[in-house]
C-alpha cells in the first residue's frame, strides 16, 4: 500500500488500484460523487460511519491537487 498523505492509499489489491481512503473500499471518487450530488458531508458520514471528516476534506485536497497538476491536452504536468 502506497501512502500519497495521510489518508490517502493507493493498493493495487483494493478497488484497482484506484486512490481510497486509509486503505478502506472507499474511494476518493465515491466521495467526490456523493458532494457532487449534493450530499452533505454529515450525509457521507451516515452512509460511511468509518470515515471522519478530515477523510472527506483530504479528499477534495487531493483532487484540487490532482487537477492542478493537469494541462489543457489533458496530461499532467
Amino acid at each position: 500500500m502506497k501512502y500519497l498523505n495521510d489518508r490517502i492509499t493507493v493498493d493495487e489489491s483494493i478497488c484497482n488500484g484506484k486512490p481510497t481512503i486509509r486503505g478502506k473500499r472507499i474511494t476518493v471518487e465515491t466521495i467526490l460523487d456523493f458532494l457532487s450530488a449534493g450530499d452533505s458531508i454529515d450525509d457521507i458520514l451516515k452512509n460511511y460511519p468509518s470515515l471522519e471528516k478530515e477523510d472527506i476534506y483530504e479528499s477534495l485536497k487531493f483532487a484540487s491537487s490532482f487537477l492542478g497538476k493537469m494541462t489543457i491536452k489533458g496530461t499532467a504536468a
